[in-house]
């Protein structure tokens, strides 16, 4: 691979995730303190990217891999996503945000694919140079946050931006401008022309018969459940720090994706020593502390417990869905690897974050209180640290269930990782 298709590759992968943290990260706080929507509303809204993320692969595996070149097919929805960012950015009410945001949303999850595809059919070597490459979409995501916060919060002095539809606005044009780029990558024609693919195949029914391991069925169950407690962290943590004047929060919230990045190179190590189990209990209980952190850190004395909760995202992410990941397709055979990996996305960031969403909106809407500030308005205030508690100690709960039940030592997948540290 030369150097100006991975310049070009890297591009891509830097818009994608730019678009995406662009608008994500701030818009609770844009909805509960711009728009006065309840959490019930904004779980709601969350829930657009996690109902598009089971109805993608059907799109995916029906359309983009059979009839059309997926470089064409992303700059497409990216130009249609433009639009529709656009148009959300101006609705007002919580019913019709939600729907015109799940429509955005159903043209922006398939890209992530697309991307993946677009980049595989390049590489000669996809171990080693697609990390490479996928790790500018996580800059692409930091510098959308640093933007908001530092470039421009500044300019507009008088308002805080995280709280407005400029972010919304922002993401519009980044995907317009990614929507153009796409007609400009590297040709893929569609990988499945000719063959038949069933539904069953798409949404990795063929990898049910896993379930059978009682281990592996733990597994499925504590990644749909640990998803419940996820929920609340991706919808409202921005927000909650807002709220309670922690400053240029959507630049802060970018030390997660540093940490994401750090935990990514060093995991190898940590993954050959402690084993399946035992990666997989740090990232759960990373989460436990994490909120802990949240409920009794403040922007005083303990702000320093904000900031490691921020931290704590890499082991968060990283030691639990990433060696996850890794387990299942070490798990599963090879002819359903690939419906294993749809199975696990389907249970975790489809179902999972839908129940999440489902259940954190009511409880952070019982603890809001109608108080009056200084200048006489009316403003919603929560109490956050009982909030933060409840998603903790379900952490805790899961944690525990998945230490007692899940058995396997996942051998296989250490064994493999040793082998490739070893090239």
């Amino acid at each position: 691979m030369n150097v100006g298709i991975r310049i070009r590759l890297s591009v891509m992968m830097f818009l994608e995730f730019f678009v995406w943290g662009a608008w994500s990260v701030t818009l609770g706080t844009y909805l509960g303190g711009g728009l006065e929507f309840s959490g019930v509303a904004i779980g709601n809204a969350y829930n657009a990217t996690a109902w598009a993320a089971i109805i993608s692969p059907f799109f995916v595996g029906m359309v983009a891999d059979r009839f059309f070149p997926a470089q064409q097919v992303l700059g497409v929805m990216h130009l249609l996503g433009a639009v529709l960012l656009y148009v959300v950015s101006g609705i007002t009410t919580p019913v019709m945000f939600v729907v015109a945001l799940t429509a955005y949303a159903i043209c922006y999850m398939p890209t992530l694919a697309l991307c993946n595809s677009v980049s595989f059919a390049q590489l000669e070597d996809t171990e080693k140079q697609f990390p490479a490459i996928r790790v500018l979409g996580t800059i692409g995501w930091i510098v959308a946050g640093l933007g908001i916060s530092f470039v421009l919060n500044p300019i507009f002095r008088d308002f805080n931006v995280e709280a407005t539809n400029i972010p919304l606005k922002m993401a519009a044009i980044a995907s317009l401008i990614m929507g153009v780029y796409s007609f400009f990558l590297p040709n893929t024609p569609p990988q499945a022309k000719g063959q038949k693919t069933t539904v069953g195949d798409i949404l990795g029914i063929g990898a049910l018969r896993l379930l059978k391991d009682p281990s592996f069925a733990v597994f499925m169950i504590s990644s749909l459940l640990i998803c419940i407690p996820l929920a609340f962290y991706y919808t409202f943590t921005n927000m909650f720090l807002n709220e309670i004047g922690f400053a240029n929060a959507a630049g802060k919230m970018t030390l997660g994706q540093f940490s994401e990045a750090f935990f990514m190179i060093v995991m190898p190590f940590f993954f050959v020593r402690l084993g399946v189990k035992k990666m997989l209990i740090a990232g759960m209980v990373a989460w436990a502390v994490r909120y802990a952190c949240f409920g009794f850190g403040d922007v005083g004395s303990y702000a320093w417990m904000l900031y490691i909760g921020i931290l704590l995202h890499g082991v968060c992410y990283d030691f639990f869905f990433v060696t996850g990941q890794i387990y299942v397709d070490n798990k599963a055979p090879v002819e359903i690897r690939a419906n294993a990996q749809g199975l696990i996305s389907l249970v975790t960031y489809g179902v999972g974050m839908i129940i999440g969403n489902l259940i954190a909106g009511p409880i952070v809407d019982a603890f809001a209180t109608v108080t009056t500030n200084d200048a006489g308005e009316e403003v919603v205030t929560h109490a956050w640290r009982n909030i933060w508690l409840i998603p903790g100690a379900m952490a805790v709960v899961i944690t525990v269930l998945f230490a007692i039940f899940f058995k396997d030592t996942g051998e296989k997948a250490v064994k493999a990782m040793k082998a490739a540290q070893a090239e």
